[in-house]
């Protein structure tokens, strides 16, 4: 701090965009290989709207719960209603320069493993190999009662087949293949059964109030504990999920690195924040390591 600002209380500027990636670039030479945590904010510039704002407030509905789900037939006719008209957004997504800059550092040795919280399956598309989905993939749909598993398009087509009425319908997107549809009546929708056992199909993926398998976690444990420095990308930590992760790093002396616009819960655990676009940051890392 300068004389003058300290002699007047004046708060310091914070680090400009070059200082903030040059801090990042610093530390990712130093605690390389590391583990990566995505969130929503990887997937925005592929036109997937994320969860929350930059102080960390809801943006849209709170998605549905799994309990809820699972125990209400019109909770399920609401989730696949809008599910049915938000998939497109998610079918149609391409990776884009965030994936493609984290699959390059992979290749480069600089990330040894990625855990993703996103269920769109871009990161694969973007060729990064080592990748655990830690709440499952929208591509595929699975039954409740037989554990059958079906392909999402092929379920889409049977939505879309059942439910001719809603097929034109205009709606906003929302976070993972969801869509805005608030106010309409959802009582004649036709929602799918499972061919094998008439059971509920539900999507590969774990609702908000269920719990992630324990063999992910422990596996993005193992890979954690393997690594010198983990790197936060677009997320806010508010899920316990992805949360803990960041806790373990700290308990275990694993220094954090984040890249994320908004607020997140483990701001203070940070050797480096740079808040700013998860795309750009992540390209403009990649040029500096090359």
């Amino acid at each position: 701090m300068h004389m003058s600002q300290a002699a007047h209380g004046l708060t310091p500027s914070p680090d400009s965009a070059a200082e903030q990636l040059q801090r990042l670039v610093d530390f990712v030479r130093t605690n390389s290989p590391l583990f990566v945590l995505t969130g929503a904010g990887c997937s925005t510039e592929s036109g997937i709207p994320d969860y929350r704002d930059s102080k960390g407030h809801w943006k849209h509905a709170r998605p549905v719960q799994y309990r809820d789900f699972v125990q209400h037939h019109q909770v399920r006719q609401r989730y696949w209603a809008r599910s049915m008209l938000g998939y497109h957004r998610i079918a149609a997504a391409t990776p884009n320069r965030a994936h493609r800059s984290l699959a390059e550092l992979e290749r480069l040795g600089v990330v040894s493993a990625l855990v993703t919280q996103n269920v769109d399956g871009l990161h694969q598309r973007a060729s990064q190999h080592n990748v655990i989905e830690l709440h499952g993939s929208l591509a595929t749909v699975r039954c409740l009662n037989c554990d059958a598993r079906y392909s999402r398009r092929h379920i889409q087509s049977a939505l879309t087949e059942s439910n001719p009425a809603l097929r034109d319908y205009c709606v906003n997107a929302a976070p993972d293949g969801d869509a805005q549809l608030e106010h309409a009546d959802f009582s004649d929708f036709s929602i799918p059964h499972c061919r094998r056992c008439n059971g509920v199909l539900k999507p590969d993926v774990v609702f908000f109030g269920e719990s992630v398998p324990k063999q992910r976690v422990s596996a993005a444990f193992s890979w954690l504990q393997q690594a010198r420095g983990m790197m936060v990308v677009g997320t806010s930590l508010f899920v316990y999920s992805g949360y803990r992760f960041a806790r373990f790093a700290c308990g275990n002396n694993i220094p954090i690195a984040a890249i994320n616009q908004g607020a997140t819960r483990a701001d203070k655990d940070f050797s480096v924040k740079f808040a700013t676009n998860c795309s750009q940051a992540l390209h403009n890392l990649l040029c500096r390591m090359q």
